[in-house]
């Protein structure tokens, strides 16, 4: 079976859940914090993207509770998201350690945004 790449914020929430299971709020702040910041979710947009990977056997709910008269809903990762995720990651590391290679840099060194010298045309 083929799979297609996984679009960022869902690699991010099935990370975010591959350490512990959580409700909402804990995922939009870890997703945030895996992400630098760079990635941050809308309750809409989180709670359509977990209906949809919870369609998919990705996640499952893992229990409710009820805090300040709301229902606060845990999801967890799933065999099969966990399967999942893995693949991608080592899919996303394939292609990192390519570029890595192609730009010469070796393995385990820190990325500089500017690590091969500037030719005179691309100085400009």
């Amino acid at each position: 079976m083929s799979m297609r790449s996984m679009q960022e914020p869902t690699f991010l929430i099935l990370t975010a859940l591959a350490a512990r299971p959580q409700h909402g709020y804990g995922i939009i702040a870890d997703v945030a914090e895996i992400s630098s910041g760079k990635v941050r979710l809308r309750a809409g947009t989180l709670y359509a993207a977990l209906d949809r990977l919870s369609g998919e056997g990705l996640i499952e709910t893992e229990r409710e509770e009820i805090v300040d008269g709301r229902a606060r809903r845990y999801y967890r990762l799933t065999a099969d998201g966990a399967t999942r995720l893995s693949a991608e990651a080592q899919r996303l590391r394939n292609h990192a350690e390519t570029a890595f290679a192609r730009l010469s840099i070796p393995p385990g060194t820190a990325f500089s945004p500017f690590p091969l010298p500037l030719s005179p045309r691309e100085a400009w």
